[in-house]
């Protein structure tokens, strides 16, 4: 019966009398379903189809999850905003899971092979995961699903990202395709925060301001933007990353609408990162240009680079030029500490944790500072102290021994992108690309000292991508090589595949 149905074609299964009893029998099922169950299973059962459609893609086409996982990095936090109470937070965690699982049944017929993952970066990032797992015993943790909810961001991520990156984006088009995506969502944000200032903020976005946002994000009767980011100061840091990496890689790229592209992200992230207010995000841009400068191995580079950053430290240091701007007012407190009361204000608190903290090598336990702290464990210490920035947030809940051991993994990361661009690829397009990739990187390195950056989507997620083509970079390198030798141009892969 069933070889019957099988060989009919198009309109003919219609007429089969048992393609006509299933149709009906189906019919009646939904039919019973959507009056039970109202509006909302009516909602669900239309999405169910796109996602079905979703998931076949991906069980296809694992590759799917890690271009899903970063853009859903840009907008998850913001959505929290239109649809409250919904954990998109969590998507992060549920993409990367199932991705793994597509990768499991895409090679369900043969045996897995994670030799792209079989690299130093990925054992020191597992060794980073383990000293969380450690933390869970920790005696001074008040709260057990603070640590769950905490150590995701800081510890679990990088870990199940990297090897789906070094599996998943060996080719040169994924760094392509990472960089023009990242490219559009920095255009993207930018005009949003433009509309938030100039035009005004949506209901969702006023309702926030009016209940939570405002404390930090409404000083002196200015508003620091904050686009679809979580926050200001996550906006600002991404957008100042997004503007170094622009412009770096646009004086490497070939091509002229690639460069013409990449100049307006830079211009537009720059722009993005003054809107936001806020001050620590200037120091990406400065670390990055130095750090760029340094991998580019060429002294009249260097000499004129050194110049441009004389200028704009003397500007914003030394000048009152342009203070009738709020943004550029506002910039301009990170260069004079001193007349900076918050900055005071913090290392106050530095103080106070260093005398709590002195005799706790283990910390006090993650998640039990910061947000996660006041909605876990609201009666301790630890989440009455501000820490603002993540390497004291690392301190305080992770120790002296978790802090030096991520300042450690850090430090191996960028050192290790240094000797590989500067020593071991030959392309000088693709060195420019990376060496982009390490100068973003170091800037948020930077940036973290102030505010809590570098775990946070979507810079995470940037970081973590970042990380796994720089550790890639003589395979790439290769395949760059190759398809100069054949006539082809690496950019042409964006529209194949």
């Amino acid at each position: 019966m069933f070889e019957s149905i099988k060989a009919k074609t198009g309109a003919a299964k219609l007429q089969d009398p048992l393609v006509v009893m299933a149709i009906i029998i189906l019919s009646v099922i939904l039919g019973f379903i959507f009056a039970k169950g109202g509006l909302i299973v009516v909602i669900a059962m239309i999405g169910l189809l796109p996602a079905l459609v979703y998931l076949n893609r991906l069980f296809n086409k694992p590759s799917l999850g890690i271009s899903t996982l970063l853009v859903f990095s840009f907008v998850a936090i913001g959505l929290t905003r239109y649809l409250i109470g919904v954990p998109f937070g969590l998507g992060i965690d549920g993409l990367m899971v199932i991705t793994y699982i597509a990768i499991f049944f895409k090679n369900f017929y043969k045996s897995v092979s994670f030799d792209q993952a079989n690299r130093d970066i990925t054992y020191i990032l597992f060794i980073w995961f383990a000293y969380a797992v450690l933390e869970f015993f920790n005696p001074q943790a008040l709260s057990k699903t603070a640590w769950f909810y905490a150590m995701r961001g800081m510890n679990m991520y990088p870990v199940l990202m990297l090897p789906l990156v070094l599996i998943l984006f060996k080719r040169l088009r994924f760094l392509y395709m990472f960089l023009y995506v990242w490219g559009a969502f920095t255009i993207l944000g930018t005009l949003k925060g433009l509309q938030q200032l100039y035009i005004g903020l949506d209901p969702a976005e006023q309702f926030w301001i009016d209940t939570v946002g405002g404390v930090t994000h409404i000083l002196n009767g200015q508003l620091r933007v904050f686009s679809f980011f979580s926050d200001a100061g996550q906006f600002g840091a991404a957008q100042g990353a997004a503007g170094i990496v622009g412009i770096l890689v646009a004086s490497s790229i070939k091509g002229k609408r690639n460069k013409i592209f990449f100049l307006i992200v830079s211009v537009l992230g720059f722009w993005g990162m003054l809107l936001s207010g806020t001050r620590g995000a200037i120091i990406v841009p400065m670390i990055g240009g130095v750090v760029y400068l340094i991998l580019r191995k060429n002294v009249r580079i260097i000499v004129i680079g050194g110049i441009l950053m004389a200028f704009i430290y003397v500007f914003f240091a030394y000048t009152y030029i342009g203070d009738t701007n709020y943004q550029i007012a506002r910039m301009r407190t990170a260069f004079r500490p001193e007349e900076d009361a918050s900055y005071i204000v913090r290392l106050e608190n530095r103080a106070i944790l260093k005398t709590y903290l002195a005799d706790k090598p283990f910390g006090g336990g993650i998640g039990s500072a910061g947000n996660w702290g006041q909605r876990f464990s609201p009666q301790g210490f630890l989440a009455n102290v501000a820490t603002d920035s993540w390497y004291v947030q690392i301190w305080a809940e992770q120790g002296m021994v978790g802090l030096v051991l991520h300042l450690f993994i850090l430090s191996y990361i960028i050192l290790k992108g240094f000797y590989l661009v500067m020593f071991r690829v030959r392309n000088p397009e693709l060195a420019g690309i990376l060496g982009a990739l390490i100068a973003g990187y170091a800037g948020v390195m930077g940036a973290s000292y102030g505010n809590g950056i570098l775990g946070q989507m979507p810079t995470g997620a940037l970081v973590y991508l970042s990380w796994g083509f720089i550790f890639m970079a003589q395979q790439l390198d290769r395949e760059f090589s190759y398809l100069v030798s054949v006539g082809q141009s690496p950019q042409s892969l964006l529209i194949k595949d």
